[in-house]
């Protein structure tokens, strides 16, 4: 079972890491804006394993991986990437690159609340959460379209410079189908891996969902941060990080919602679902008033991280 979940967790890895270089490679060969690029095609090929791994928990009857991934992902990516990419090269940002997008994140963990108290994230909110995530991108591209200089649509361009691109659109085309076949599988073995994991340890498929499975499909999400932060861009890491958790809640959470209502258990809404509207609200201070997010403040985003692990497994 631990060489089931190990080889889905390196499939995941692989098939993120293909598609991101694949989909970059692609749209640039198409000619697609660096702006356009930034704010979608990056944001979600590195959230493509939570997509996958969601979807398919669901439908083989394991509601808790697939929630417990999303929120245990969102989790991680502010306080396990960011904390290490903060480590690697203290990130400083401009307040205005991040404002719009702090907010439509802190949105998107209180919208997921109500929901989720409520016991199940139906058809219908699958529906409202994927139409947000379409309003929130179609009137953010039109809003830096207008002002490509703005501060967040330098930040965008950047996000979408930052991957290593496929070179030709042969070879494009191939590290997508690839990156594709590899998250299927992947998905597949650690989903099955992990639940069998928690039921020798006799822990829930919730706990599991929010560790295991968080941390392994947010591995994309930490290669590009620390990648960004290690070629000194580290506002690059940030961003990353919005933009993915806000595709994780209203784009992932909405898709596998509306493939099959998602049951959300009384542990993970009691308890995790505000974790995470926490931790988010937590960045916003660091991000728009401080403007820096230090190696101190970077150890101790690792050291909240190590504290929720504790607590979720005892």
């Amino acid at each position: 079972m631990y060489l089931v979940a190990l080889g889905g967790l390196a499939l995941l890895f692989g098939g993120g890491e293909f598609l991101v270089r694949g989909a970059v490679g692609l749209s640039r060969r198409l000619g697609l804006s660096p702006l356009l690029v930034g704010m979608t095609i990056v944001a979600w090929c590195t959230s493509a394993p939570e997509l996958v791994v969601s979807v398919g928990a669901a439908l083989n009857g394991r509601p808790d991986i697939a929630i417990g991934n999303v929120v245990g992902s969102n989790i991680f990516n502010v306080l396990g990437v960011l904390g290490v990419s903060a480590i690697v090269a203290p990130i400083v940002l401009s307040p205005a690159e991040l404002r719009r997008d702090l907010a439509v994140m802190v949105a998107s963990a209180a919208l997921l609340v109500p929901f989720a108290l409520a016991g199940e994230i139906g058809r219908v909110a699958g529906a409202l959460f994927v139409v947000a995530t379409a309003a929130y991108v179609a009137l953010s591209y039109r809003s830096e379209a207008r002002d490509p200089s703005s501060p967040s649509a330098v930040l965008h361009e950047r996000e979408a410079a930052e991957p290593s691109a496929a070179g030709s659109a042969g070879r494009a085309v191939l590290l997508l189908a690839a990156g594709l076949a590899a998250l299927v599988v992947g998905s597949r073995f650690l989903v099955v891996g992990a639940s069998d994991i928690a039921r020798t340890f006799g822990v829930s498929e919730a706990v599991i969902g929010l560790s295991l499975v968080a941390v392994g499909t947010s591995l994309p999400e930490l290669a590009t941060s620390v990648i960004a932060a290690v070629r000194r861009h580290p506002d690059v890491a940030v961003g990353n990080v919005v933009g993915s958790n806000i595709f994780n809640v209203l784009g992932i959470l909405g898709l596998t919602a509306l493939v099959r209502p998602v049951g959300v258990s009384e542990r993970i809404a009691g308890t995790d679902v505000w974790v995470m509207l926490a931790v988010s609200i937590v960045l916003v201070p660091l991000a728009l008033y401080r403007g820096r997010i230090g190696r101190v403040a970077g150890v101790g985003l690792l050291a909240g991280y190590g504290l929720y692990l504790t607590l979720l497994f005892a």
